[in-house]
């Protein structure tokens, strides 16, 4: 299982996680909560109910680079072009626009 923090504006907005199942992308209550509180995307709107999804959701798929930019990114983190997940967790901290992927660590026993 992978997760990520996903930051709007840099406030948490929710949680994007991957298992081995589907994805699941759930906005925290505190954010659906806040007055000024945003959807990341029109296909994901500001819902307490988690969204989920055999593939990765299209918003997030789109965040992830293309071209020169995604082979530098496979190349220099090893990653297989097809782990979109790992893709985005590895190269989507410091996006252009409002939304950042922030990866997070699993504690290992």
């Amino acid at each position: 299982m992978r997760r990520a923090e996903i930051r709007m504006f840099g406030k948490v907005a929710g949680h994007l996680t991957e298992t081995e199942d589907a994805y699941t992308f759930a906005y925290t209550a505190e954010y659906v909560g806040a007055p000024d509180s945003l959807p990341i995307s029109r296909l994901l709107p500001l819902c307490i109910e988690p969204y989920l999804d055999k593939r990765l959701f299209p918003f997030f798929d789109g965040l992830i680079p293309e071209g020169w930019l995604l082979e530098i990114a496979e190349k220099t983190w090893k990653l297989d072009p097809r782990d979109r997940m790992g893709l985005l967790l590895a190269s989507c901290r410091d996006c252009i626009g409002a939304v950042s992927v922030v990866p997070i660590e699993e504690a290992t026993p």
